[in-house]
């Protein structure tokens, strides 16, 4: 794997997310986005309650109302919870060769 990276194209919650957040992730990067991942999905499970750290998840802060409402959380997660599961695929098929 040698680097992530996603180009919107519609305006629906995930594609926002995405776009607001992700920046390209290069191998020697992946460890500290997993961080941020962590951290985001700690601050959607909080149930409006989680004090975003800014330091660490940058513009993804401006999600921390989204967990006020379990509808919305599925979407906001669907591009971090896609993006882990594509970097741990990757990490596998590298391992394994």
């Amino acid at each position: 794997m040698t680097d992530t990276a996603h180009t919107p194209d519609h305006s629906d919650l995930p594609e926002v997310d995405t776009s607001g957040t992700t920046m390209t992730v290069t191998k020697d990067e992946v460890t500290e986005a997993m961080t941020i991942h962590a951290a985001f999905l700690t601050l959607m499970q909080g149930k409006g309650q989680v004090v975003p750290d800014e330091e660490v998840l940058e513009d993804a802060v401006a999600f921390a109302g989204v967990a006020r409402f379990p509808a919305r959380v599925k979407c906001a997660l669907l591009a971090w919870m896609a993006w882990k599961d594509a970097t741990l695929t990757a990490a596998e098929k590298e391992t394994d060769q």
